[in-house]
C-alpha cells in the first residue's frame, strides 16, 4: 500500500504540493506567534532577573523598568540624590548603583554607573578592566568597538537635532561577558561623567586627586596606598573602588534610578515598603511589572492566535474541497483497483494514508518554517535591543502538532469514505 501511495503522489506532485504549501503557511502562522510570544516572555524574565529592586521617582512603573532594565530611551523624572546616600548605608543592601543615561554613541546608549553594578551583574571581562577614571568607559558584549576606541558622547539621536558634547571624550579600556541583557549594548561610564558632563556634582571630581576626597570624607588613605594606586594605574590597574565608587558624601545630585541587590529575599520586600512608603521614590520588583506587561503581551497572542485558527479553519476547508474533487476526478481508477480485487478498506486506506502523509509533512514543514521565522525576529530584536530571545519548543507545542494530526486523520475519512462507497461498476461506466 505504501508504495502505490508514493507512487500516486509523485505522480499528482504538483496538486500535492499545493496542499503541503497550504498547510504548512497556515500551521507556521500559528507556530511563530507562539515561539515568538514565549521567547520575549522568557528573554525578558531573565534580562530582569539580574534586577532585584529598582527604585525611582513617583511615575510609571513600566517605564521606570523599560528605561533602567532594557535602556529604552525616555524622560524619567529625578529623585533625591539623598536616596543613594541612606541605600548605600543601608545595613539590608548589598550594593545600590545608580544610573544615569540620556546620551549614545554610534546607538549605543551611555549609561554612567558604578563599579558595583558591573561586578555585581556580569561574569568579567572579555578583555581589558574596569574603568578607574571618569574619561574611561567598559562597554557591553554587543558594542562593535574595540579597546582603545573614544567614545563622544552625544545628546539626542544623530540626524534629529542631536548635539555632540565636544568637551567630553571616553576611551574603551575594557568589553564585558555577554549576558543576554540590553546592557550589552550599553557603554558603561563613571557616574560622575555623566553629572560632569551635563554640568551637574562639580564637586564629585574623582580624578586621581580624587584618594583626598576619601580622606576628608573619612576614608583614610595613606601615603603608601596613595602611591600603590598610583603605581597600579600606571599599569592599567588602579582600585577603581577606591578612585570611583561610593562616595557620597558630598551631596548627589538629582537621578532617575537606583538599582538595588538586597542581601536577602526579607531585606528586599523590607526595602521595597520602605522606599514606597516615603511618597518621594517609588521601588518595585522589576518582574511584577513584567507580569503586567505579559498579560498585555497575552492578550495580543491570543488576538493573533484566533486569526491563525481562522486561517487554519479556511486551509481545512479549501483542503476538504481539494480532497472531494481529487477522489472524484480519481473515480476510473479507484473504479478499476475494485474491479482488480481491491478491497473497498484497502482502497479508503490509500485515500486516508495519501491525505494524512500531505498534512503531516504540510505540519512538519509549518513548525520548521514557524521556528525558521522566529529566530529571524528573535535575531532583529537582540541586534536591536540586546536583549536575547530564546526560540525553543516545548511539549506543548508537540501536543498541538498531535492536535493537527488528529483533525487531519479525522478530515482526511471523509473523502475516504466517498472512496469507499463507491460502486466499481459506476466508476467505470463514468
Amino acid at each position: 500500500m505504501i508504495r502505490f501511495v508514493l507512487a500516486d503522489l509523485r505522480r499528482l506532485w504538483a496538486a500535492s504540493l499545493v496542499i503541503v504549501l497550504l498547510v504548512a503557511l497556515a500551521t507556521a502562522f500559528g507556530v511563530a506567534v507562539t515561539l515568538q510570544e514565549r521567547a520575549v516572555r522568557l528573554g525578558s524574565a531573565r534580562a530582569a532577573d539580574k534586577f532585584d529592586l529598582i527604585v525611582g521617582a513617583p511615575g510609571s512603573e513600566t517605564q521606570l523598568v523599560l528605561s533602567s532594565v532594557f535602556l529604552q530611551p525616555a524622560a524619567l523624572p529625578l529623585m533625591s540624590g539623598e536616596v543613594l546616600t541612606k541605600l548605600a548605608a543601608d545595613p539590608r543592601v548589598a550594593w545600590a548603583a545608580p544610573i544615569g543615561f540620556g546620551d549614545n554613541f554610534a546607538g549605543y546608549p551611555i549609561v554612567g554607573t558604578t563599579n558595583a553594578l558591573v561586578t555585581g551583574t556580569t561574569s568579567g571581562f572579555i578583555e581589558g578592566d574596569m574603568f578607574a577614571h571618569e574619561g574611561e568607559a567598559v562597554i557591553g558584549s554587543g558594542v562593535d568597538l574595540a579597546i582603545g576606541a573614544e567614545v563622544k558622547p552625544m545628546h539626542g539621536q544623530a540626524g534629529e537635532g542631536g548635539e555632540t558634547h565636544a568637551d567630553s571624550i571616553y576611551r574603551v579600556v575594557g568589553k564585558l561577558q555577554p549576558t543576554g541583557t540590553a546592557w550589552d549594548r550599553a557603554i558603561l561610564v563613571p557616574i560622575q561623567a555623566v553629572w560632569h558632563v551635563h554640568g551637574l556634582g562639580e564637586d564629585h571630581d574623582h580624578e586621581e586627586a580624587g584618594h583626598d576626597e576619601h580622606a576628608a570624607a573619612g576614608h583614610e588613605v595613606g601615603a603608601d596606598h596613595e602611591g600603590e594606586a598610583a603605581e597600579d594605574h600606571h599599569h592599567g590597574h588602579i582600585d577603581a573602588d577606591a578612585a570611583i565608587d561610593e562616595d557620597f558624601d558630598h551631596g548627589v545630585p538629582g537621578l532617575p534610578a537606583i538599582l538595588v541587590k538586597p542581601k536577602t529575599i526579607a531585606d528586599a520586600y523590607a526595602l521595597r515598603q520602605a522606599y514606597r512608603a516615603e511618597g518621594s521614590t517609588r521601588a518595585i520588583f522589576p518582574a511584577e511589572v513584567l507580569t503586567g506587561l505579559y498579560a498585555t503581551l497575552g492578550d495580543a497572542r491570543a488576538v493573533l492566535m484566533y486569526v491563525a485558527y481562522g486561517a487554519q479553519a479556511l486551509v481545512a476547508a479549501a483542503l476538504m474541497l481539494i480532497a472531494v474533487i481529487h477522489v472524484a476526478q480519481r473515480r476510473r481508477q479507484i473504479g478499476a483497483l475494485r474491479a482488480f480485487g481491491a478491497p473497498r478498506l484497502a482502497v479508503f486506506g490509500i485515500v486516508w494514508l495519501e491525505l494524512l502523509l500531505l498534512v503531516a509533512i504540510g505540519v512538519g514543514a509549518g513548525f520548521a518554517i514557524g521556528y525558521g521565522a522566529a529566530e529571524f525576529l528573535a535575531g532583529l530584536f537582540t541586534a536591536q535591543s540586546g536583549v536575547r530571545l530564546p526560540v525553543e519548543f516545548t511539549a506543548d507545542d508537540a501536543m498541538l502538532a498531535a492536535a493537527f494530526l488528529a483533525i487531519a486523520s479525522l478530515m482526511a475519512a471523509l473523502p475516504a469514505a466517498l472512496a469507499y462507497r463507491q460502486s466499481p461498476v459506476e466508476a467505470l461506466r463514468g
